[in-house]
């Protein structure tokens, strides 16, 4: 696809610009198909798991309350498809890791009758902005860009805190991935209220939407939808990874500098940030009454014969999402959930679709292979290519050789992950890992001495 001729922004320390492989950007969304049987964690956000409100044989429809969000940061879970509760369970996660599970037998497709299932777009905001915040927290919303952090808490704004700008994360600079591109060329108009939806719930008049210029169609979309709306603007960014960071878009967008982590927060530089996919979802929740129960997930690859954006309910087994893209390649090497810079390496593809995962990426085993690891020659990109000003090479030593207190002080904690140390080490070092190991010791050793 081309780049945009405008002029477009873009943050100012590091970066590094992977090939696209954009593969599935001309696969219009599909529906897939239901699954059998869904698999739905009752953790899957960041914060407190919900506790389950369901039993065993209990009958529920599409969108029926399951799991209750347990504290101020957690998320409530709802079915996502109709039939039996089979089971409570412990199931494994993408980490993994097993975490309680409600797993529901599919019987029918039986919506709750409160949920508005028309194609009608509903452009009037009826709700005010304390009962629009209600209601995205009753739906069960969180990111839909990978951290699935509950997004009404984004909404409630902390005293001394002051909102100015809602900035929307429509980059998507991970390579492969195009589900929130073709949700921007599909649900364009649905997008526009969505964020409308968000300004009225902040209260607030400024909203930038920052998008990679290698998406032109979705510029000139999302542009022709706004008109004359002068609340919204549609901002072109510089295609270079990590653009849609946090900490790199709000520098793009505004300006501004979100002070160092794990404290900083773009709240405290007057900008709240959402990822476009997640305004679809508070235009479902709010306009429909619809709950998180189903999300745009990209599958593909080199090999995959097909290479698709579907639109899938959560809980369904990842296999079937392989099965619906033509089945796995004999040759894949690895299954990872996400993009190939910051997503997980899958140990089995039995494991469900949680409300975080926006992409599966099938790697062929010629690049699914370390490569021997080598000396440090000190070259210095990880450095210059770090967005965040660190010293990678530096902080895996230290890590290494179990200097973590010095490791702290070199601000270890401030790393993203976002990975772009180890795609650029020409040394093939494991930087990011041993800066993931490191960090958390750094934290466990940290909340030690808290509770001295």
């Amino acid at each position: 696809m081309r780049d945009s001729t405008i002029n477009s922004k873009t943050f100012t320390i590091g970066g590094v610009h992977p090939d696209d492989h954009k593969l599935s950007a001309d696969q219009p969304i599909k529906d897939m198909p239901l699954p059998e049987t869904v698999y739905l964690h009752t953790g899957q956000h960041i914060g407190a798991p919900a506790k389950p409100v369901v039993e065993k044989g209990q009958t529920v429809k599409v969108g029926d309350l399951i799991a209750q969000s347990s504290g101020f940061i957690s998320a409530s879970i709802h079915s996502s498809v109709s039939g039996r509760v089979e089971k409570i369970d412990q199931v494994a996660d993408v980490t993994g890791h097993k975490r309680q599970t409600i797993i529901i037998r599919v019987e029918g497709d039986e919506w709750n009758s409160q949920i508005d299932r028309s194609d009608k777009l509903k452009g009037s905001i009826d709700l005010k902005a304390k009962e629009i915040i209600e209601r995205i927290n009753n739906a069960g919303i969180t990111g839909l860009g990978g951290a699935a952090f509950p997004s009404y808490v984004k909404l409630m704004v902390p005293d001394g805190k002051k909102a100015e700008f809602l900035t929307i994360n429509a980059a998507e600079c991970e390579p492969y991935l195009t589900a929130d591109h073709r949700l921007m060329l599909e649900k364009g108009k649905e997008l526009i209220i969505g964020i409308e939806i968000l300004l009225k719930a902040l209260n607030i008049d400024h909203a930038l939407v920052g998008i990679e210029n290698n998406k032109v169609d979705a510029i000139e979309t999302l542009q022709s939808f706004i008109g004359k709306n002068k609340r919204i603007q549609i901002i072109p960014l510089k295609t270079l990874y990590p653009q849609g960071g946090e900490r790199q878009l709000v520098k793009a967008l505004v300006d501004r500098e979100i002070p160092p982590p794990p404290k900083g927060l773009p709240i405290d530089v007057g900008c709240v940030v959402f990822n476009i996919g997640t305004v679809y979802a508070v235009y479902e929740a709010v306009q429909k009454n619809k709950p998180l129960v189903e999300r745009i997930i990209t599958v593909t690859g080199k090999t995959i014969k097909n290479p698709s954006n579907f639109k899938v309910r959560i809980g369904t087994p990842i296999s079937k999402l392989i099965e619906a893209a033509g089945g796995m390649p004999k040759n894949t090497g690895k299954v990872i959930s996400g993009g190939p810079m910051m997503g997980k390496a899958l140990n089995s593809i039995d494991i469900p679709v949680t409300k975080g995962m926006s992409g599966l990426l099938l790697l062929p085993d010629s690049e699914s292979t370390r490569k021997p690891v080598l000396n440090c020659i000190r070259c210095g990109k990880c450095v210059t290519k770090c967005p965040l000003g660190l010293e990678p090479y530096l902080i895996m030593a230290l890590t290494e050789h179990g200097y973590f207190e010095r490791a702290h002080a070199e601000k270890i904690l401030n790393c993203c992950e976002c990975g772009c140390c180890t795609y650029i080490c020409p040394a093939n070092r494991p930087l990011l890992d041993y800066i993931r190991l490191g960090k958390t010791t750094v934290n466990k050793i940290l909340r030690e001495k808290e509770k001295k």
